[in-house]
Parts: structure tokens; C-alpha cells; sequence
């Protein structure tokens, strides 16, 4: 583990510290765990599907039938 120097406001700090408290946990830990959930959240996000909208690709050419096979159609594209 590495050791650094972090400068916060007092208020964060005292809410860190309060909070630690009454978990019965270290200051440190406390923060170590807020760094962790910041570089998974925002500096190494997973892509699922889920947090994607659709886009709109304009009018439908020609609707699906029911016989329709697309994993079919996207293999064949790709392993002719």
C-alpha cells in the first residue's frame, strides 16, 4: 500500500472522521474505500449494456418476421 498526502477541507474531514466513529472503523479506511468506489465509478467504468439508450437509426426498411434469424445474419457477416 502506498502512503500519501491528501489536503481536505475540515468540514470533509470531520464528516469522515464522525462517520469512522460510528462504524467503529479507521479514518483511513473510510476514505481508502471512498478512492476505490470514485476509480471504479468514474475513472474505470464498466460498459454494460444497460447504461446505453437506444438510438435511433431512422424508419424501419422491412419488419421482422417471425422465422427470422439474426444471429445468423451477424455471424455470416463477420465469418463469410
Amino acid at each position: 500500500m502506498k502512503t500519501i498526502t491528501v489536503n481536505v477541507s475540515e468540514p470533509v474531514y470531520a464528516e469522515f472522521r464522525r462517520a469512522a466513529q460510528a462504524m467503529g472503523r479507521p479514518t483511513a479506511e473510510l476514505i481508502r474505500e471512498a478512492m476505490e468506489a470514485y476509480r471504479r465509478e468514474r475513472l474505470m467504468p464498466r460498459r454494460d449494456l444497460t447504461g446505453w439508450s437506444p438510438a435511433s437509426l431512422g424508419r424501419v426498411l422491412e419488419p421482422l418476421r417471425p422465422d427470422d434469424d439474426l444471429l445468423e445474419e451477424m455471424t455470416e457477416a463477420t465469418h463469410p
